[in-house]
């Protein structure tokens, strides 16, 4: 079994390339909820949502996020009647948030909400939220604190900002599942998603780094030289106090990770990291870095 970290764009494209090469019922995701919020009284998960979506074969992937071919009838209407919605969300998008509100309202935890709509869509790979309780990450700005959905959908991350912080009521401990899915698996691979919003939430987790010192795990950088190959991550690895490259995104994982990879035209050098063309323009390229990667584990057996 192969377990993934995994946020809302970098890797879910590599998790298409390892759909290519293993069956879904070997896969698990362990997936970010720190930008997970209520809208409407129904409860958004992106990142969660995306995986799922990508599973089921509904993921809008010319975007990213969303369900293709959506209609937006109810987010218009809303709108005209002076209700805007700070994020565009789809009417068949917006049923499954309703579904998972619904759930969390009658009692049902993150994990039995996200396994119950999971069952419905008829994704076979196990996909697991990082924890049961809210997290959410904001960012420092100079009118205050921002919810990072709002600074990066909203603004498109034409915010300043100079600090990240996480809120939450109770820490955020790991849940059972997860550390079993780390602990179980033959590699842990954390993609090429944002090392501060998608991963580093995943890792502040109460229990997940140290699960992963006992399991072999690869993590790839999402960065080119000091440019990320998509999304705010440079602008939020400096807000952390971080450099925004390979370098930074190695220093933020520490001693959890047996491999690092770099893509091939990286500028900046990383001590003992592993070049690789990381480069996923499209479902071949996601599948020859999967390959690439799977080969790894495969000759450690």
């Amino acid at each position: 079994m192969i377990t993934l970290l995994s946020g809302g764009t970098g890797t879910p494209k590599l998790i298409q390339g390892i759909r290519q090469v293993l069956h879904d019922n070997e896969i698990t995701v362990i997936v970010n909820t720190a930008e997970d919020m209520w809208v409407s009284g129904n409860h958004l998960s992106p990142d969660i949502d995306t995986v799922l979506y990508l599973f089921a074969g509904i993921l809008n992937t010319e975007t990213w996020w969303g369900i293709r071919g959506d209609s937006f009838e109810t987010n218009r209407y809303l709108e005209r009647i002076g209700i805007p919605e700070s994020i565009a969300i789809g009417d068949r998008d917006r049923a499954i948030h309703i579904a998972r509100g619904e759930l969390l309202r009658e009692g049902k935890n993150l994990t039995e909400a996200t396994r119950a709509i999971a069952s419905s869509l008829g994704v076979e790979a196990t996909v697991l939220p990082m924890c049961d309780t809210p997290i959410t990450t904001y960012v420092a700005t100079e009118n205050g604190p921002m919810h990072f959905q709002e600074y990066w959908v909203k603004h498109r991350g034409n915010v300043e900002i100079s600090g990240v912080i996480r809120k939450f009521e109770t820490p955020p401990v790991a849940t059972e599942a997860v550390i079993n899915a780390i602990r179980e698996s033959d590699c842990v691979i954390i993609g090429p998603s944002n090392p501060v919003t998608s991963i580093g939430p995943i890792l502040e987790c109460s229990g997940v780094r140290e699960a992963l010192r006992e399991t072999f795990t690869i993590a790839i950088s999402p960065f080119l030289g000091s440019r990320p190959v998509s999304g705010p991550a440079a602008a939020l690895m400096q807000a952390w106090g971080r450099s925004p490259d390979s370098k930074g995104t190695r220093d933020v994982y520490g001693d959890i990770i047996n491999v690092f990879v770099q893509d091939t035209r990286d500028t900046i050098e990383v001590p003992g990291s592993l070049r690789l063309d990381t480069m996923m323009t499209g479902v071949k390229q996601s599948e020859s870095l999967a390959w690439d990667i799977l080969s790894i584990v495969r000759g450690r057996r």
